[in-house]
């Protein structure tokens, strides 16, 4: 069995979601959640059966800059999911679902790396928070620019289109500081069972991500602490968060992109 026929599939379902969604957003068409989450569900369904052909193929050690952009961003896709069951996030999908989509085909070009050795407990729940951490900030990232749209927007009174469509600028603000504060959490959990379980984090290999991961925790709760005691919020809060995320990306990807890609080392 290929996966390329189910990643062709997935990026047809995901761009039409996308599409949809930016369109509801511009007000070209009407409100449908339930055909967005449909869609979307559809591409996951298709971007998990990718991932579960390769696994298969590579005898379920399928490592490295690919492997992890294909997985997360599937991951990422089914928070938003299901976090837009009971929260007003579903118009991240317009940036996310294409990202997802982008995430498959760069997945194909990319090489990627065995490992035999299996994943101890600890090593696991690291891996686990860690993935889940990057999941819900990136949902709040995305969140964040569209909280700065809409907060440009009424700054210069443009108050039609796109302005509309969005939710009230408190829920927008609101809704981004808990994907933030549940981000936070689940980093948290990344760096404490990262010192506790992986051999040694300041490791050369392990030093970018290490420090970096370290420096985004720091800035998001800076935002956390300014947010709660000094009352940080609109433009200031946005920055922070896209800041902090910022970070947490070159932790995540940018040391395996210097190693798999620039170095040419697994």
């Amino acid at each position: 069995m290929q996966a390329l026929p189910f990643a062709l599939v997935a990026i047809i379902f995901y761009l039409g979601a996308a599409s949809w969604q930016a369109l509801t957003l511009f007000r070209r068409v009407p409100r449908r959640p339930a055909l967005v989450r449909g869609v979307g569900l559809l591409a996951v369904i298709c971007h998990a059966l990718v991932i579960a052909v390769l696994l298969h193929q590579t005898q379920g050690t399928w490592l490295g800059l690919a492997p992890s952009l294909i997985t997360i961003s599937a991951l990422i896709a089914v928070l938003l999911l299901l976090m837009s069951l009971a929260k007003p996030v579903l118009n991240a999908a317009i940036g996310l679902f294409p990202l997802a989509a982008g995430s498959l085909l760069l997945g194909f070009e990319l090489p990627y790396h065995h490992q035999a050795e299996a994943m101890e407990p600890g090593i696991a729940l690291h891996a686990i928070s860690s993935a889940l951490a990057f999941a819900m900030l990136a949902i709040a990232a995305v969140q964040a620019v569209l909280l700065a749209v809409q907060n440009s927007a009424l700054r210069h009174h443009r108050i039609r289109g796109i302005i509309q469509a969005l939710p009230p600028l408190t829920t927008m603000e609101r809704v981004m500081f808990e994907l933030i504060w549940a981000g936070m959490a689940l980093l948290t959990l990344s760096i404490v069972s990262g010192f506790l379980f992986l051999d040694n984090v300041f490791a050369q290999h392990l030093l970018h991500k290490t420090v970096l991961s370290l420096a985004a925790w720091v800035i998001l709760a800076g935002l956390l602490v300014g947010h709660h005691v000094l009352g940080w919020r609109g433009l200031k809060a946005v920055r922070w968060t896209l800041v902090g995320y910022l970070l947490l990306l070159l932790a995540y990807f940018g040391s395996k992109f210097v190693l798999e890609i620039l170095l040419n080392r697994s």
